[in-house]
């Protein structure tokens, strides 16, 4: 028997000024059309250098690299929309990328995972996607489900099987394009006008988007292309994601390397535009930095970018933002560096520009390992911040001056009925609730686990912990969507086979 889905709980976006001066933004928009126009970026796709070409782009065919003017820029980009509509499969989920809300998404794609059942650590499958997205479906913040982790037991058609997994898992709006093979993009395209009911309703509401990665420094990957290409001449729309890292991939400068992800970004917008005008596009734009002294990744940044970001994206290019303050970071564990990277990202968003954001997916080490339970407490630290960040309203009646004439001095308000009818109203928290659990002799941590979870030998979850990946577990086994039509959940099959076969056998489970 299917569950309910509870309606989304929006975060309305509080006020804040835009970080950057006129005048900055200026300086950073011109900075990056000097670069499309003196450096250019690399398309390794044929079918773009042709559009670039008609459009009056200097195209080197060699090389692949498009030069384009400010005016070419500015043209292409004129006819991309501000706003649209990212659709849930019932209306009550639509995302409106209009600047009122701030939409809260998950994030992807590692290749690990801690089992919750187990405790110990695997390699991802097909099952965690879909385990996830019925989760992810039960929580009232998220309305973007990015599948987490990679189908690592379909290693040919990985991102097809991300894309089934949460299209058939979830009501919400599902980010279910990628960088993949052509075959397999036109199945997910296939896919999306099934679950929306026709080419023209996927145009109208896209159950799902897509997100292409260019490749630092200035070029763009050939797959990648061929499938946004796809993907935007079907409505689907699509993001572009620079993911500059300073010091290796763009130079060692937060700055430079903003301005070198923005050019990539940008051009990709640009060729969609030639090749679909109107078709809905996003930004995306990641700046990272290298580890000095290992040549490692450092996700986390000294210098907040994403409000800068956003507002190149939204007025400098004129296109909604996928980016802003993130819950998930570069610490390897659940730890005290990942609450700290947690408990500032959600105090951060209800004040993000960006129209998408969050990342609120329970990935750690670099968004590469998904911890179950910091899903449930990276949503519970947002409800908190949530309520914070909101509105003080209330009526007389909420002071309860009657009741407090009641009680008196040196009185007390255990057994007045006014207790036993609102007490419950109160929302505990994760963390208070496994507090009481604990004190109470019900559970909490031990030497061979936590709460029920089956921990490996000489490892113990805090009681905070065992809470969190318990009610992961709860929502997995308990809450079950909507499901898809038997019919569309069969054409949904018939698709993924008929993919697979074109692009070769799967291959051995992982």
């Amino acid at each position: 028997m299917a569950s309910f889905t509870p309606d989304l709980v929006e975060l309305p976006r509080a006020a804040r000024p835009d970080p950057l001066s006129a005048e900055q933004l200026g300086t950073l928009r011109q900075a990056t059309l000097e670069i499309l126009a003196d450096v250019g970026v690399a398309f390794p796709s044929a079918a773009a250098l042709d559009l670039f070409a008609d459009a009056g782009a200097t195209v080197d065919r060699a090389s692949g690299r498009v030069r384009m003017s400010p005016e070419l820029v500015s043209r292409a980009l004129s006819t991309a929309p501000r706003s649209f509509v990212l659709a849930g499969r019932e209306e009550r989920f639509d995302l409106s990328l209009d600047g009122r809300m701030v939409h809260i998404c998950t994030e992807g794609v590692g290749t690990r995972v801690v089992d919750p059942e187990t405790g110990k650590l695997r390699s991802s499958r097909k099952d965690d996607v879909a385990t996830f997205a019925r989760v992810v479906d039960a929580l009232p913040l998220v309305g973007f489900v990015w599948p987490p982790v990679s189908a690592q037991d379909h290693p040919a058609s990985a991102p097809l099987h991300e894309c089934h997994a949460a299209l058939t898992n979830t009501l919400k709006h599902v980010r279910g394009g990628t960088t993949m093979h052509p075959v397999l993009a036109r199945a997910v395209v296939r896919m999306a006008e099934i679950v929306a009911g026709s080419s023209s309703a996927l145009r109208r509401r896209p159950p799902i988007c897509a997100n292409v990665c260019t490749i630092a420094p200035l070029s763009q990957d050939t797959v990648g292309i061929e499938a946004a290409l796809i993907y935007a001449r079907a409505g689907v729309p699509v993001s572009f994601m620079a993911m500059p890292t300073a010091g290796s991939t763009a130079p060692a400068s937060l700055l430079g390397a903003l301005v070198q992800g923005e050019a990539e970004v940008v051009a990709g917008m640009v060729l969609l535009q030639l090749a679909r005008p109107g078709c809905p596009v996003m930004h995306s734009n990641y700046v990272a930095l290298t580890e000095p002294r290992t040549g490692g990744y450092l996700g986390e940044v000294p210098l907040r970018l994403d409000p800068i970001v956003a507002q190149l994206s939204h007025q400098a290019w004129g296109v909604p933002d996928l980016g802003g303050a993130a819950l998930s970071g570069d610490s390897p564990d659940v730890d005290w560096v990942g609450g700290l990277r947690t408990g500032m990202g959600a105090a951060l968003l209800p004040s993000d520009a960006s129209d998408i954001s969050g990342y609120l997916g329970g990935l750690t080490a670099g968004a590469m390992v998904l911890h179950p339970e910091l899903l449930i407490l990276q949503h519970e630290a947002l409800l908190n911040a949530r309520a914070w960040a909101g509105d003080v309203r209330f009526e007389r009646a909420d002071l309860a001056l009657d009741v407090i004439r009641d009680v008196g001095p040196g009185g007390h308000f255990m057994a007045h009925r006014h207790t036993r009818e609102h007490l419950r109203e109160f929302h505990l928290t994760l963390w208070q609730k496994a507090a009481e659990t604990a004190g109470s002799g019900r559970g909490g941590a031990t030497s061979s686990g936590a709460a029920g979870a089956a921990e490996p030998p000489g490892v113990e979850l805090s009681a905070v912990r065992a809470a969190a990946r318990a009610e992961y577990r709860r929502l997995a086994a308990e809450h079950v969507p909507e499901p898809l039509p038997a019919d569309v959940l069969g054409e949904l099959d018939a698709i993924v086979a008929a993919a697979e076969r074109q692009v070769g056998a799967a291959g051995p489970r992982v």
